[in-house]
């Protein structure tokens, strides 16, 4: 799903229609906190990746300047959906694929 189509927003949602995959409401925020724990990292290792280039050796705050193109990457993670709002989006579209563990019926 494309981000520019995720609301930026929080919205209210009928939690009967998100448990109705599943079948437990408990088990979708699960998955869904898992995904979005994968997004949420997976952007933190490409936010560091891009602001690397910027990492100088600059040990005092003397030498610490304003860098336009750093502050306008910053500007770009700031706009995305949060990494919440992209699972129950992707969650919504059926875009997630998930498997519940089958434990042991006997209780072990």
């Amino acid at each position: 799903m494309e981000k520019n189509k995720i609301p930026s927003n929080t919205i209210t949602r009928d939690i009967k229609n998100l448990a109705a995959p599943t079948g437990n409401i408990y088990e979708t925020v699960v998955i869904l906190s898992k995904r979005a724990n994968q997004i949420s990292l997976a952007e933190k290792k490409e936010l560091t990746k891009k602001l690397e280039d910027f990492r100088g050796e600059r040990d005092t705050m003397d030498e610490v300047f304003e860098n336009k193109e750093q502050i306008e990457i910053s500007k770009y993670y700031e706009k995305q959906p949060k990494p919440d709002l992209v699972a129950i989006a992707e969650f919504e579209n059926d875009e997630l694929y998930y498997r519940v563990a089958k434990g042991d019926e006997a209780g072990a």
